[in-house]
């Protein structure tokens, strides 16, 4: 099988490289981490001029993309980069549920970068169980009206409008019945919160709200929100690779320019040895990316899923560990790029499921 990138797919990733590399600094995180939307509206304009948010979709949605492999290349840039910028949440899950359900003219905006998305789909006490709803909608004469709460809604700060899911029929952890809901967003009760690793989140109060427009089918959405997360989590995999690949560099340079016994650091043998087993874990990764990108559309996805999520916590553990323990004190620096890159790569295990529920996941798809 050949792994080697398209001409497209290689021009895109040296354009985004050079961009990311232009654009993204101390300075500009510094900007993003104490603006109130978690971003840098400048440098996601630049994306969507230089058309990273069409990369994302296919061809029949406004983009010229789509394939597992072109989320991939953009997502591995974005985490080289440390870019905080919501592109999964506005891109993959807002805008892959707006393509799935034929909403062209919002997505048109999205593509463009004028228009920001969250979705609001996890609660309070759904875990990574993506079935598990208890907010609900019920019919009022034309309308709706939802209760319930959601937790952890990443940009809902930023975003125009929040696509929220509620149950309309069913028990609580059905599958069938899970209808979604497009909210402006200033309709919505948010309280507003900085994210661990960069970025803003938001706590959702639906109380009896009279406001969002039916989005899809009525409780049928579960489909498409398993496509959207299966994306998703390729997405933040591939960011999670492309983390390691500039803390591997970061390291690999420290190892050999700190002096200790009038030598570098980098000729032990024992810090050689923990700089063979990081490496190792990053061939690792990317290799599980590779195979989670070829099979996102495939019949077995959420096998691969599961397994490529399991295999880049572990090997994201283990790269933050190493790397911060072989820099000593200044890994810990906040004025350190390390310190940024690590606080992310580690938060990479807390979305769309960590180690141990992908491994469970893994198991019981493997034994069905």
């Amino acid at each position: 099988m050949n792994f080697d990138l398209s001409d497209e797919s290689r021009m895109l990733q040296d354009g985004l490289r050079r961009l990311l590399s232009d654009r993204y600094d101390r300075a500009t995180r510094d900007a993003a981490r104490d603006a109130p939307t978690g971003f840098v509206p400048e440098v996601w304009a630049a994306l969507a001029e230089m058309g990273v948010i069409g990369a994302l979709f296919p061809e029949d949605a406004g983009g010229f993309g789509g394939t597992g492999f072109d989320i991939a290349v953009v997502f591995e840039e974005l985490g080289r980069a440390g870019a905080v910028d919501p592109l999964i949440d506005t891109g993959v899950l807002g805008g892959g549920l707006l393509a799935a359900f034929g909403q062209g003219d919002m997505l048109e905006g999205v593509i463009e970068g004028s228009v920001q998305l969250a979705f609001a789909h996890g609660e309070p006490g759904s875990r990574y169980d993506l079935s598990r709803v208890e907010t609900t909608a019920r019919r009022d004469g034309d309308g709706w009206v939802l209760s319930g709460r959601k937790a952890v809604v990443v940009n809902a700060p930023a975003a125009d409008h929040v696509i929220v899911s509620a149950r309309t029929s069913g028990e609580v952890a059905d599958r069938d019945g899970i209808s979604l809901f497009l909210v402006p967003a200033g309709a919505l009760d948010i309280r507003a919160y900085p994210l661990v690793g960069g970025g803003a989140a938001a706590e959702i109060a639906l109380d009896d709200l009279r406001a969002g427009e039916l989005l899809g089918p009525e409780g049928g959405a579960f489909d498409a929100i398993a496509t959207a997360s299966a994306r998703a989590t390729l997405a933040i995999c591939a960011e999670a690779l492309g983390l390691m690949e500039t803390i591997r560099g970061l390291t690999t340079d420290y190892l050999r320019t700190r002096k200790q016994f009038g030598q570098p650091i980098g000729k032990f043998q024992v810090l050689q040895h923990r700089m063979a087993d990081v490496l190792i874990e990053i061939e690792q990764a990317r290799s599980a990316v590779i195979n989670l990108a070829g099979n996102i559309d495939g019949d077995d996805r959420d096998r691969h899923v599961s397994a490529a999520k399991n295999l880049i916590g572990n090997a994201a553990r283990l790269v933050v560990e190493e790397s911060i323990q072989m820099h000593g004190g200044i890994g810990m620096t906040e004025e350190y790029d390390l310190a940024h890159l690590a606080k992310r790569l580690t938060m990479v295990d807390h979305r769309f499921g960590d180690t141990l529920h992908h491994l469970d996941r893994f198991i019981a798809l493997s034994a069905a």
